[in-house]
């Protein structure tokens, strides 16, 4: 280094960190049981995409027989194997445990399940003969159901994509008139070196996972696979991908085609490694069945938000409506027409819906719920619904608008805890829903519905800590044809390591950003999935008591109330302040 002269600026640059892959080596001859067991452990956590090696440490029958996609156990540190004493000295073989500490697991469908119960499992070795003329050798007979590993290799191995599928009776009209459909992300996960652009398609097939079917379709035939002997996908030249089907597919129209066609580009357009920009779909006998393009597929789908230009939406120190542009840069917060934005009854929380022509708010005291129109002239006119509570804080929710215009709130008086949905598919009418798996102590203390209106995220107080919870929308239409019966079904933990969490807000088709805390640890922002998986890579930067947070299903900034009032935070840059006296951060939703 020189020791004189001046100092001189220079640009820093990061480099990616190089993807890392690991190859199994095959068993050494007249390896002892624990180096067999201990080096099939090892074959687990490598790139090969059929176990190929991991299977050579397995005997014949066993190699046959074991189907590691059946299950995934993923712990904490990995497993630890130890030997068993026989229990009976005549007895052959050798016997040893697997313990450790469950993190999650992937069931049969490549579903991701939280999961922190302990581990216990076994495997046992005998000696066998591996080729004419050599000594005999140890080989697993009983290996474990499916694939047992460590946290750091899954996350090494695995990655999160969003196949999709279609919300039941989700037919919308669009703008010219033609009918547009909501898809609603299902994330499972894949192995990235075993070739993920063909693994998310054969997912699309095999169907939505057993937790979202009931709310969800797919425009794909019963068991459609792709053709016999098909073994990769690979765009062309022109990122064209040609999708070759099997038999159960040939008697598919061309509209049904095209929505088929349409899950494919947009479970595809999420796969970090995939350039595709137009899906072909062919019949068993190789004729073409339809194609189409990824602009084309936008316009069969239904938006989660308007096409209009999406405003961020807070109240200002009055509590009015106020509004801005989202896109990045300074601009000056404007009130909205109608009696919300001039102020007629000031308001404590907010929703804007999703076509951005209502705005549902919460009054001051939290008691009672009203519902305007952001059109100049309007009245504000009666409450919609009044809450029974004493106390402010136990008032009503902040509310929150699904993909079909309908109306969420929770209740959290005391003496009637109750979630409600207010929707123009019923009438207009108060519906009270249920909420499975809720106990009887636990109170809803926040609600988001998710852009495709098939999910619902819950904060729910329970034992005197606040947790995330994701639930599906089950919309029953009965057997006259009258009111819609709505319910929430299949509660699951979305952020599993958070001990509390305090705010929460959809951030696109399966992420959420959450404010909460570890135990013993501070506050802090960060993405999660809804099923309870937590991205790697996202980090976002800190920012102190935070009271409320909004995101966007597109790439528009996140929005937060803290100390600071109301901040936004750009794609790459730091919390910026829109307005100290602000409170009540929302996007349309």
């Amino acid at each position: 280094m020189p020791d004189s002269g001046g100092l001189q600026s220079v640009e820093a640059s990061q480099r990616p960190d190089s993807p890392v892959r690991v190859f199994a080596l095959p068993p050494r001859d007249n390896a002892g049981a624990k180096t067999i067991v201990e080096g099939f452990l090892e074959a687990l956590t490598s790139d090969d995409p059929s176990y190929a090696m991991a299977r050579k440490y397995l005997t014949a029958k066993a190699a046959k027989n074991w189907h590691p996609e059946r299950e995934t156990v993923v712990l904490a540190d990995g497993p630890r194997p130890r030997p068993l004493d026989r229990a009976n000295a005549r007895e052959e073989g050798r016997l040893f445990e697997l313990t450790g500490t469950r993190v999650a697991s992937l069931d049969d469908q490549q579903a991701y399940q939280p999961d922190d119960r302990g581990y216990e499992g076994q495997l046992h070795l005998s000696l066998v003969a591996t080729a004419k003329g050599k000594p005999k050798q140890w080989r697993i007979d009983t290996p474990p159901a499916g694939v047992v590993l460590g946290e750091s290799d899954f996350q090494r191995i695995y990655q999160s994509v969003n196949k999709y599928y279609y919300a039941v009776d989700s037919a919308s009209k669009s703008g010219d008139g033609g009918s547009q459909r909501r898809l609603v992300a299902d994330p499972v996960f894949v192995r990235k070196w075993a070739d993920p652009l063909t693994e998310t398609v054969k997912e699309v097939l095999a169907g939505p996972t057993r937790w979202l079917n009931r709310v969800v379709t797919t425009s794909f035939p019963m068991k459609a696979a792709l053709r016999d002997g098909t073994k990769s996908l690979t765009p062309d030249d022109a990122n064209k991908l040609t999708v070759p089907l099997d038999k159960s597919a040939d008697a598919i129209g061309a509209a049904r085609c095209k929505e088929m066609a349409a899950q494919i580009l947009y479970s595809l357009r999420d796969l970090a490694s995939s350039s595709v920009e137009e899906v072909e779909l062919e019949r068993s006998d190789g004729r073409l069945m339809c194609t189409l393009e990824k602009s084309a597929a936008y316009a069969l789908v239904a938006p989660r938000y308007s096409q209009a230009t999406e405003y961020q939406y807070f109240l200002d120190d009055k509590g009015r409506v106020v509004r801005m542009p989202g896109t990045e840069g300074s601009h000056k917060p404007e009130q909205v027409a109608g009696p919300m934005g001039e102020g007629e009854r000031p308001m404590r929380s907010i929703a804007v819906s999703r076509d951005q022509e209502r705005v549902a708010g919460v009054s001051g005291d939290g008691r009672s719920l009203y519902v305007a129109s952001m059109v100049t002239n309007a009245s504000l006119g009666d409450a919609l619904v009044h809450s029974g509570a004493k106390a402010e804080k136990d008032g009503f929710t902040t509310p929150s608008w699904d993909a079909q215009g309908d109306l969420w709130v929770a209740d959290r008086d005391p003496k009637n805890r109750r979630l409600l949905v207010f929707g123009q598919g019923m009438a207009d009418r108060m519906q009270e829903v249920p909420v499975a798996g809720l106990g009887d102590d636990a109170a809803i203390e926040a609600v988001k519905m998710s852009g495709d209106g098939a999910r619902i995220a819950l904060l729910v107080d329970e034992n005197g800590t606040t947790q995330l919870r994701i639930g599906r929308v089950e919309r029953d239409h009965g057997v006259t044809g009258g009111d819609v019966e709505i319910s929430v079904a299949g509660l699951r933990p979305a952020a599993p390591e958070m001990e509390e969490v305090t705010a929460m807000s959809w951030a696109g088709g399966s992420r959420l950003v959450v404010v909460g805390r570890e135990s013993g640890g501070l506050q802090q922002i960060r993405y999660v999935q809804c099923d309870g998986s937590t991205p790697t890579g996202q980090a976002l930067p800190g920012l102190t008591r935070v009271s409320e947070i909004a995101a966007s299903d597109t790439d528009l900034p996140l929005l937060a109330h803290s100390d600071d009032g109301i901040v936004r935070l750009p794609s790459g840059a730091a919390w910026q302040s829109v307005l100290k006296a602000g409170t009540a951060p929302v996007y349309p939703g």
